[in-house]
């Protein structure tokens, strides 16, 4: 797909989206740890189910700019119904992990009627007492890992080892998490009781081994948000997208056909 132009609020946005696959249509958003966390993910569905797949790379992730107005989560949420509104496509299921789930989340509060479903992965945003969503920038990338996965050990990333373009990269998609989040260290205390305004079905998926956002905040997501469902995923962290992906498709899947 090629970059697409997008209009929001007087604002030029240009949107990098990558599609695949032709059938049921799907908005797939990455979290935090940029659009490479959920490629392996896209093809899989695109390629084992009949499902068109749509996976925009957020402004300043990846390469890619970020213009100073895209600044908030909330700013991408109507980033993305625009981009619906320019594809012109209906029966959207809409997936989101980590701020990709934020941002679902939030979509869910403007106007859905192109959205047929939400599931929210491993999503933060929300404000649990007694269940802090993890300080991100304070972490290194092993401790990062550690608390991201059910088997960390697969899945360490050596900045080190990296290619100056790699580094580059990576640097950006921090600065543009930074950007996004770090005002609001991983959440809106809002968002809970506005939640509540939610009339999609949406289903909340978790790892039970998540570190970053813990089962029992996930669980929370749930119950503020009108007829949720929640389901669990064994030796499971944060990205069930990359550590079980099989069980993951099987429940969004069956998810956005029900819906």
């Amino acid at each position: 797909m090629p970059v697409q132009t997008i209009d929001i609020a007087g604002t030029t946005t240009s949107l990098t989206c990558t599609e695949a696959g032709d059938g049921r249509p799907f908005l797939l958003l990455h979290g935090g740890g940029g659009p490479q966390t959920v490629t392996g993910f896209a093809d899989r569905l695109a390629t084992e189910r009949p499902a068109r797949v749509i996976t925009p790379t957020h402004p300043g992730f990846g390469g890619t700019p970020r213009p100073e107005e895209i600044a908030t989560i909330g700013r991408l949420a109507e980033l993305y119904i625009a981009l619906l509104d320019r594809l012109g496509i209906d029966d959207v299921a809409v997936v989101g992990n980590s701020i990709g789930g934020w941002i679902a989340a939030e979509m869910a509060l403007l106007d859905t009627a192109r959205i047929s479903s939400i599931t929210l992965v491993d999503a933060v945003g929300i404000e649990v007492p007694g269940h802090p969503v993890v300080d991100f920038f304070a972490l290194t990338f092993p401790e990062i890992a550690e608390r991201s996965y059910y088997e960390p050990g697969k899945f360490l990333i050596d900045p080190g080892a990296m290619t100056p373009q790699q580094q580059a990269v990576l640097a950006g998609n921090r600065a543009a998490l930074t950007a996004y989040t770090e005002k609001t260290s991983m959440m809106d205390p809002s968002l809970n009781e506005r939640l509540s305004a939610v009339a999609t079905p949406v289903r909340v998926i978790w790892g039970d081994h998540d570190r970053i956002a813990d089962p029992d905040y996930g669980r929370a997501y749930a119950d503020a948000i009108p007829g949720a469902e929640f389901v669990l995923l064994t030796e499971t962290g944060h990205l069930p997208q990359l550590e079980s992906p099989e069980r993951l498709l099987a429940e969004v899947w069956d998810f956005a056909q029900a819906a």
